[in-house]
């Protein structure tokens, strides 16, 4: 791939240029990370040789510290070797959902909201948040983020589906028990050039006044941006920015990972009906439950992974779950 990139004539195909040069970036990633970890495990096995031989328990402690964190250095390029999805080295976008329940599921769909941002920074990968509509008192109806790095959709893809929490309600003054539901949906980004060709006749674009809180700016203009692509009927709205211009372009990276994510459902779906299978990715698709009360837990019920610190996973301690869905789907 290196000799490739160094071909005079690369960027005379500028969209194939830029798949090698990405792919190549990865690839050389990847090896750099286990090249690291291979040579700062052999300097921790001299340090520890040397400690022995010297009979000095100096630098336990730091030999302890080293060994945590490469063992949290192994597990994470350990669970990258389970990745076998066409897209699961790419940036993801995350749409929320809240669902029936008013203020209770708004102010769960902001919660998990948190989580993701956390989790990303954690991770430290890039987020932001492209477009979001508030609830009418608190939390958010919907938001979409995008979650920029490698490998994010490989280690999202399985937050897919409906998650759901019980509480004691902040919102109600009896203090009664609630269940709310937010459905979180996660998709590969595009790589516009490499993925989707679309045609600008294809494209219907409306402009209108944004609803939601910006100032006077955003009520006397009509910068929300509309996209419908006439042959899919998919929709891509975003109005969360200043300017039309700033709004069209985030509308259009929306629509192409809706496209993407279309045809990568229909690829899916083809190989399900050939081994028979049935899939469901919908509203009655519960795949995780948060319980804050009358006991705290956190379960998914595709593997049957619990934590009891609920307040962890909330702040966006999700390798477990993460770990434990991929390790699931090996062979499938």
């Amino acid at each position: 791939m290196e000799a490739k990139s160094a071909q005079p004539d690369l960027w005379d195909d500028p969209a194939k240029a830029q798949t090698l040069m990405r792919r190549l970036s990865r690839k050389k990633g990847l090896v750099g990370d286990w090249r690291e970890l291979e040579k700062r495990t052999t300097d921790l096995q001299e340090m520890i040789a040397l400690v022995m031989s010297e009979d000095d328990d100096s630098f336990q402690g730091e030999i302890q510290s080293e060994l945590k964190r490469l063992s949290a250095l192994f597990e994470r390029l350990e669970s990258q070797q389970l990745f076998t999805g066409e897209y699961d080295s790419r940036s993801a976008m995350l749409t929320l959902h809240a669902g029936a329940g008013g203020t209770e599921s708004q102010d769960w769909a902001n919660m998990l909201l948190r989580m993701y941002l956390r989790w990303a920074e954690r991770h430290d990968y890039e987020a932001e948040i492209l477009d979001v509509s508030p609830g009418e008192e608190v939390g958010v109806k919907s938001a979409i983020v995008e979650i920029k790095g490698d490998y994010v959709f490989g280690y999202l893809k399985g937050e897919h589906g409906v998650h759901r929490l019980v509480r004691l309600s902040p919102f109600d003054s009896d203090h009664a028990r609630h269940t709310s539901f937010v459905l979180v949906e996660v998709l590969p980004e595009a790589e516009e050039a490499e993925d989707i060709e679309i045609n600008p006749d294809d494209l219907k674009i409306d402009t209108f006044r944004s609803s939601g809180p910006g100032g006077q700016h955003m009520q006397k203009t009509s910068s929300a941006v509309r996209i419908t692509h006439l042959p899919t009927g998919l929709v891509a709205i975003c109005q969360g920015e200043r300017s039309q211009h700033q709004n069209k372009e985030v509308a259009l990276k929306i629509l192409y990972t809706r496209l993407l994510e279309l045809d990568r459902k229909k690829k899916e779906e083809e190989r399900a009906r050939l081994k028979g299978e049935r899939i469901e990715a919908g509203w009655g698709n519960q795949i995780r439950s948060y319980v804050l009360h009358p006991y705290k837990m956190v379960k998914d019920h595709r593997t049957d992974y619990e934590v009891h610190d609920a307040e962890a996973v909330l702040d966006g301690e999700l390798d477990g779950f993460t770990a434990s869905y991929l390790r699931s789907r090996v062979g499938k």
